[in-house]
């Protein structure tokens, strides 16, 4: 994406047409999206979510896109490691498998006897992170916006 382009979309969400609240709630909602544990989802999510709530589409999508390819990896597995830390599983349970040969089917098994102990600390960790982050979103976007409102009465 060029400058150009995230500034266009910037200035979309910070000239929304909405109250400082309603904008800063569909941002918000869109983090928590962002950590949302089922990959794919997010953009039919949140597109779904302001359609339903009649909330700003730019600003819900900017939420969800903080999670993108390029913090898909260290948002995930920050959200594992604090599920690991809440439910009492080793962190040690974090390591990338390492398969008997490299055949398809000894890397799936790998992945799958790795990964399977993780559901669970995957899924709160990031339901938690999400919570936390779509929390810290909302109110300093909204603080934002609404000093911004006050400078320009």
């Amino acid at each position: 994406m060029t400058r150009a382009k995230v500034r266009r979309a910037l200035a979309l969400l910070l000239h929304a047409p909405d109250t400082p609240h309603r904008t800063a709630l569909a941002f918000g909602v869109g983090v928590y999206i962002a950590f949302f544990p089922l990959l794919g989802l997010h953009t039919v999510m949140a597109l779904a979510i302001a359609l339903a709530f009649r909330l700003s589409k730019v600003a819900i999508l900017a939420g969800a896109y903080v999670n993108n390819p390029w913090t898909l990896i260290p948002l995930y597995m920050a959200g594992t490691a604090l599920g690991c830390v809440a439910m009492g599983v080793p962190l040690s349970q974090l390591e990338w498998p390492v398969p008997e040969d490299s055949s398809l089917a000894a890397i799936e098994a790998a992945l799958v006897q790795t990964l399977r102990p993780l559901f669970w600390p995957y899924v709160l960790g990031n339901t938690l992170l999400g919570i936390v982050g779509g929390l810290g979103g909302y109110f300093g976007l909204r603080r934002y916006l609404e000093k911004r409102t006050a400078l320009a009465a």
